[in-house]
């Protein structure tokens, strides 16, 4: 299943071929060097997700991608198993407004997820991703299919390009933004995509990763 994607500013930055090869070519060598680069770090933090949970190391989550082409999304686990069946649960417990869903204090988390999710080190599998062509090292945010049903014209935009393993949202305020706020942010990155861009981007996750602000 696919989603109809807008055909509104078709003109962006984003859309050209030289642009979409050079961001294709960081994405392989960024992908490539960060998957071996934390290696280790997913050893360990594979090793305590099993102590402190029982359960799969990896869990993995159909999310839409380019043109509204869905793709398996790859994650380290941070909640309970079994956990995707009490989202009615608590999604009446903290309603929804608008086509995002995030709860600063999600019962199904596990105390090592919330460490993970504070450093956005459950993001890490999304480097094969990356490397696979689902995604790309930066871009809007890989939303469930059931938030993307949600989306108007305007939202659909976002599907013009891949998804990111960070963007412009994660840089600047991530959980803490509303879906306006949210949306402005990753339609002005799409008008105006490029590598100097993509890199300022990726060189300022780092410390808004450490500072674990907006991070639920």
């Amino acid at each position: 299943m696919g989603f109809p994607v807008s055909t509104k500013d078709r003109d962006d930055k984003g859309s050209t071929i030289s642009n979409r090869f050079l961001k294709r070519t960081l994405d392989l060598i960024g992908s490539v060097v960060g998957l071996l680069l934390t290696a280790p770090v997913l050893l360990i933090v594979g090793l305590a997700i099993k102590l402190d949970n029982p359960g799969p190391v990896f869990f993995s989550q159909e999310r839409i991608g380019l043109n509204g082409k869905p793709f398996r999304m790859v994650k380290l686990r941070t909640m309970v198993v079994g956990a995707e069946r009490q989202v009615a649960q608590v999604l009446a417990a903290n309603p929804l407004h608008g086509p995002v869903f995030k709860i600063p204090d999600d019962p199904r988390v596990t105390r090592v997820g919330r460490l993970l999710r504070r450093w956005s080190l459950d993001e890490l599998p999304q480097l094969w991703n990356v490397l696979r062509g689902d995604m790309s090292l930066v871009g809007p945010r890989p939303e469930e299919s059931w938030v993307v049903e949600r989306y108007n014209d305007l939202q659909r935009s976002r599907l013009k390009i891949k998804p990111g393993l960070t963007g412009p949202m994660q840089v600047s305020g991530r959980g803490d933004l509303d879906m306006n706020e949210r949306l402005e942010l990753e339609l002005r990155y799409i008008r105006n995509c490029s590598i100097k861009e993509d890199l300022k981007i990726l060189i300022k996750s780092l410390p808004a990763i450490i500072s674990g602000k907006g991070a639920y």
